[in-house]
């Protein structure tokens, strides 16, 4: 039988957001655990240009450790929205802390990774990790619960 096809784009919109949320996702944490990965461990380029940032130095090897392990938790999925409101968080730190000292805007500053990674990991945090990802794989294998006697007798209609 041949793929069915949407009525409207509209309708094609919607049946392709769950892919295109996972596709941003994935991408997005990718990018940052690669920066995180470049500073921690000194490959893909190094920070700034070379080498790995000294073990514990304040707060560039902290901001890279959250890049590296924040980035791979929301690339996969795994406690998605905690990390991703870490991640939007220390780039927000970055931005007022390092960037915006040197001008106001970030065109002028050079903070528009800062930026952008900002408001991509808030967009996460609020929209969740989508149904590709380890949490929602992680939610569905797990044995429902028991209905609370409780709530089952406050929720059914009283007759009279």
């Amino acid at each position: 039988m041949p793929a069915r096809i949407h009525a409207t784009p509209t309708q094609a919109v919607e049946a392709a957001r769950p892919i295109v949320l996972t596709a941003f996702r994935v991408v997005v944490g990718l990018l940052f655990a690669c920066r995180g990965a470049a500073s921690v461990f000194g490959v893909l380029g190094g920070a700034k240009g070379g080498g790995s940032l000294p073990l514990g130095q304040w707060p560039g090897w902290w901001a890279a450790l959250i890049q590296l392990v924040g980035g791979a938790l929301v690339l996969l999925g795994a406690g998605t929205r905690y990390a991703a409101l870490l991640c939007s968080g220390s780039m927000a730190y970055a931005y007022f802390t390092v960037h915006q000292e040197h001008a106001l805007l970030p065109l002028q500053n050079g903070g528009e990774p800062s930026v952008m990674f900002c408001w991509a990991f808030l967009a996460i945090a609020v929209v969740g990790s989508g149904p590709y990802s380890l949490d929602r794989l992680l939610r569905t294998r797990q044995p429902q619960a028991a209905p609370d006697p409780v709530e089952a007798t406050v929720a059914q209609p009283t007759t009279s």
